[in-house]
């Protein structure tokens, strides 16, 4: 399916659960309600002629001090049948939180946390949200633009003088 195709199905399809799309160098691209994000997903993953059984990619990006809404969660998805790639996007503000996908495709739990833990970014309904990358006790979100910069290396000295350096291969030296 072509992807004006693919775009004017879904607009006729899902009319109430898009505020804009777009075709950007190929690919098809929806800016989605944030209360209809489920509805819509569980559409594209279950109709027959489209098949977006993937999702690919969750992603964040912060636009502080740029737009009305802070935030824009970023949802790519792809049909291994027919070879077709959609993109959701959704604008939130700072605390907003936003439903999971966990319920419609595995490949959501690990990705989600990764959003939550870069950007500090809530999913409701997500069966195991916390921290995937960063330390339990990390304070802060690392991709937020408002993130501190400077920071001081923590010292891990608890076994100072108790390690020894070995060759890796004794046998190559």
């Amino acid at each position: 399916m072509l992807p004006e195709q693919l775009k004017s199905q879904i607009e006729k399809d899902c009319a109430d659960d898009i505020e804009s799309s777009a075709i950007y160098r190929g690919d098809v691209k929806f800016y989605v309600r944030k209360d209809r994000l489920i509805e819509l997903c569980r559409y594209l993953r279950d109709n027959q002629n489209l098949g977006f059984n993937f999702l690919s990619m969750i992603t964040a990006a912060d636009y502080l001090d740029k737009r009305e809404k802070r935030f824009e969660i970023i949802y790519s998805l792809y049909s291994i049948p027919y070879h077709h790639r959609v993109m959701l996007k959704i604008r939130i503000s700072e605390n907003e939180e936003v439903p999971s996908l966990t319920c419609l495709w595995d490949t959501a739990d690990w990705q989600e946390r990764e959003v939550y833990d870069m950007f500090g970014i809530k999913f409701t309904g997500h069966p195991n949200l916390r921290r995937i990358l960063m330390d339990d006790d990390w304070v802060g979100y690392p991709q937020r633009k408002d993130f501190p910069l400077t920071y001081e290396l923590p010292e891990f000295s608890h076994n100072r003088g108790n390690v020894q350096i070995r060759p890796t291969n004794p046998e190559r030296n």
